[in-house]
């Protein structure tokens, strides 16, 4: 497997923060749709825990693939260093 680049690294970051955003709105979406009862409301709060269960995991990825990111900048900027 290839290591990838910053900027396909970037690319997949800005995928997944698009992801959240969309699990956001649709999570949203779907509350505004439910009734006003008692099961409406435990529904809506399994739909919003799901929901930042989700962005949470994506934002720990995303963390995850910026320090790749970084870390690769930095071993890009030390490699050119090494050869001037």
């Amino acid at each position: 497997m290839r290591t990838p680049t910053t900027s396909q690294l970037r690319t997949a970051i800005e995928v997944l923060k698009n992801l959240g955003e969309r699990i956001n709105e649709n999570a949203a979406h779907s509350v505004i749709q439910l009734p006003e009862s008692r099961f409406g409301d435990q529904h809506a709060t399994r739909i919003e825990a799901r929901a930042i269960e989700q962005t949470t995991q994506i934002e720990t990825v995303m963390a995850q693939l910026e320090n790749w990111r970084n870390e690769l900048k930095q071993e890009r900027r030390q490699s050119v260093t090494q050869h001037v």
